[in-house]
């Protein structure tokens, strides 16, 4: 059986990507990610979309679109934020003015590895997260955290070549 990447996807990697890769420029690499989405290999949380939602553009009318994309919190999620914001509150940007996805992404990343109903299919090789953030020293930032509880980090472009797709 193929073995395959899980991608939880951050909304930086999802504005980079619009705005390197505009969706009339590039049709055929926005159709191979949402064929990701329609085989449930990309999701992000719901606050993802809501980030998304506070532009007025091309993406957030693409979004609304990508309803298997935006996955509900789970009790299991919300209990991951809560261990992941005693850990590391700065994660939580008190200062942004609007939705805030950053520790629910990586809830969400953690939730699939820790409930074996998400974990039964052994075609998914591991479960990693896209976003646009790098790891800085010890700035608290995605990457960072992910370090620190073992999940994968790369950045979009990575994601096309780790599916192996050219252009």
């Amino acid at each position: 059986m193929k073995k395959l990447n899980f991608y939880v996807i951050d909304t930086s990697s999802l504005i980079d990507f619009n705005i390197r890769y505009p969706m009339d420029v590039f049709p055929n690499l926005w159709n191979k990610v949402e064929d990701l989405i329609k085989r449930g290999m990309l999701i992000a949380p719901k606050e993802v979309f809501n980030e998304i939602a506070v532009g007025d553009d091309v993406l957030k009318e693409w979004a609304k679109k990508q309803k298997k994309l935006f996955k509900e919190l789970d009790k299991l999620q919300i209990q991951i934020v809560k261990d992941i914001l005693k850990q590391y509150p700065s994660l939580a940007k008190p200062s942004k003015d609007g939705p805030n996805a950053d520790p629910f992404i990586i809830a969400l990343a953690l939730s699939l590895v820790r409930d074996p109903q998400q974990t039964l299919s052994p075609s998914v090789k591991k479960r990693i997260i896209v976003t646009e953030e790098q790891l800085r020293g010890t700035a608290i930032k995605i990457p960072f955290v992910c370090k620190n509880y073992g999940i994968d980090c790369i950045n979009i472009v990575e994601m096309f070549r780790s599916e192996g797709w050219k252009f």
